[in-house]
């Protein structure tokens, strides 16, 4: 059995599917949001920890994928872009150890 955190870019194209409703019903993976924001016609952004069996956990990654998300392994390099950051704290909320503040 596979596990992984990932954040999740949804374009707003398939914002209203049920995307990870169908990640769950077909390919048999279970699913922990840990963060959500999704907004009607605007790009969706998810953080959860997926878990399944090895062939169906691939197979529901290469789905989402299809449909055009974008996938990204949560355990990635964090790295601050100060002249972006506008301190907003959204970081805090899916940092997986804790370690960012403002």
């Amino acid at each position: 059995m596979k596990s992984n955190r990932f954040v999740i870019r949804f374009p707003s194209k398939i914002v209203k599917e049920p995307t990870i409703y169908q990640l769950s019903k077909q390919y048999d993976i279970a699913f922990n949001i840990l963060m959500a924001r999704i907004m009607p016609n605007e790009e969706g952004l998810m953080v959860a920890e997926l878990s399944g069996e090895d062939d169906k956990y691939e197979d529901g990654l290469k789905y989402l994928k299809e449909r055009g998300a974008e996938v990204e392994l949560l355990s990635r390099d964090v790295s601050r872009d100060e002249k972006r950051c506008t301190s907003c704290g959204a970081c805090i909320t899916i940092c997986p150890t804790g370690a960012l503040s403002i």
